[in-house]
């Protein structure tokens, strides 16, 4: 654009100014000096012209450059779609498609960070970039950029997100509804965690709260309602096993932490007047009796089940395996080191050398006995 001299410098400026990075006429002038840039070679007219036609390029939302800010406009995009597919009516497999598409979007805003602060996410061999097999450079994941400790993200962040991807890695597709109602408050910190990082990384006007707003439902929830959720399939062995040693490594303050795990508790509104009346949502303060009386309730709901090996046992006569017995349990839980916190199958119990069995163990010994129905079913 210098060399054709038909563009002054605020022309210049008007064409390479947008909302995440902004340029003067000083920059300008060193340009044509060359003081700086001077190794670029300048564009030839085709590729000139090329730039002149699309532009301009830019998300009429947010005015970021499609090219130039592409990774930042992929995060939103993704988080987006991931948020829309999982509000949609429909779909059996909404925390699975969830989970794979906010991954992208968190790994896309970390790349978009890391190359605004100048810092470089390829795998290197030999300090040369690696190169996948299409010819391509290999960047780094999100578990790999959630290692590096200049992304400037909370604990309880990195650990919702690392929870996350180990979900990924372990889900099971298939359709239950019990998925998505367990994997709910992850997903939750999740998104607010994803809208509070583009915020403060890039600017308020990025966020998402003005594109996603409260989703509306169909329903209501009864008592009856509530039963019926409780008895809903557990979560996939894999997955509950999984879930369980991550959290068993935690604190509780870390458990609680609403980055990590964000619960709320929704409670119909009357109100004498409709002054009163007319808020769909209401915020508490945190440390009001209001608030320390719903987060008992919330808190009660929420606790991990526990089992005797009795109650496992009996649980599996209930289901039709009479001839699975204590001596057969305890067989089971030594071969698979079932005891070992890590595992997440259960946890030393409230009395001294007592142990407690979680659901993730229950259904573990539900798959043992289906695939050896032979053995503790009574023949006919």
């Amino acid at each position: 654009m210098l060399a054709t001299k038909k563009y002054n410098d605020q022309d210049i400026l008007a064409y390479f100014t947008r909302p995440t990075r902004s340029i003067n006429h000083r920059q300008i002038s060193e340009i044509r000096s060359e003081k700086k840039h001077k190794a670029i070679k300048p564009a030839n007219s085709e590729q000139l012209a090329e730039f002149l036609n699309c532009w301009p390029d830019v998300d009429g939302e947010t005015g970021l450059s499609l090219r130039g800010d592409e990774l930042l406009v992929k995060a939103r995009e993704a988080m987006i779609a991931a948020v829309h597919n999982f509000n949609s009516a429909g779909l059996h497999f909404r925390a699975e498609i969830f989970i794979t598409t906010a991954m992208i979007a968190w790994t896309y805003l970390c790349h978009a960070w890391f190359k605004r602060e100048g810092i470089d996410y390829r795998y290197k061999i030999d300090g040369a970039p690696k190169l996948l097999a299409s010819g391509a450079e290999a960047y780094w994941e999100l578990g790999k950029c959630l290692r590096n400790d200049k992304l400037p993200v909370a604990k309880a962040v990195r650990q919702n997100l690392e929870l996350l991807l180990e979900i990924r890695h372990a889900i099971e597709h298939r359709s239950t509804d019990r998925v998505d109602d367990a994997l709910g408050p992850l997903m939750q910190a999740c998104c607010l965690n994803f809208n509070e990082a583009i915020r403060s990384w890039f600017g308020a006007q990025f966020g998402l709260e003005r594109r996603l707003p409260i989703a509306l439902q169909f329903v209501t929830f009864d008592v009856a309602q509530a039963v019926g959720l409780k008895k809903a399939p557990s979560l996939p062995p894999t997955i509950a096993s999984m879930m369980d040693a991550f959290h068993a490594k935690m604190s509780d303050d870390e458990l609680k932490d609403p980055a990590f795990t964000y619960r709320v508790a929704f409670v119909p509104k009357l109100g004498s007047k409709a002054s009163k009346s007319d808020t769909a949502v209401e915020f508490i303060k945190p440390n009001s009796d209001e608030a320390r009386a719903i987060n008992a309730v919330l808190l009660k709901e929420v606790d991990k089940a526990h089992y005797t090996s009795g109650q496992v046992i009996d649980a599996m006569h209930a289901e039709g395996y009479p001839k699975f017995n204590q001596a057969a349990h305890t067989v089971l839980w030594k071969e698979l080191d079932a005891k070992d916190p890590t595992n997440g199958f259960g946890k030393a119990g409230d009395y001294k050398n007592t142990w407690v069995w979680f659901d993730s163990w229950l259904a573990r010994v539900r798959a043992h006995c289906q695939e050896n129905a032979s053995k503790y079913v009574t023949a006919v």
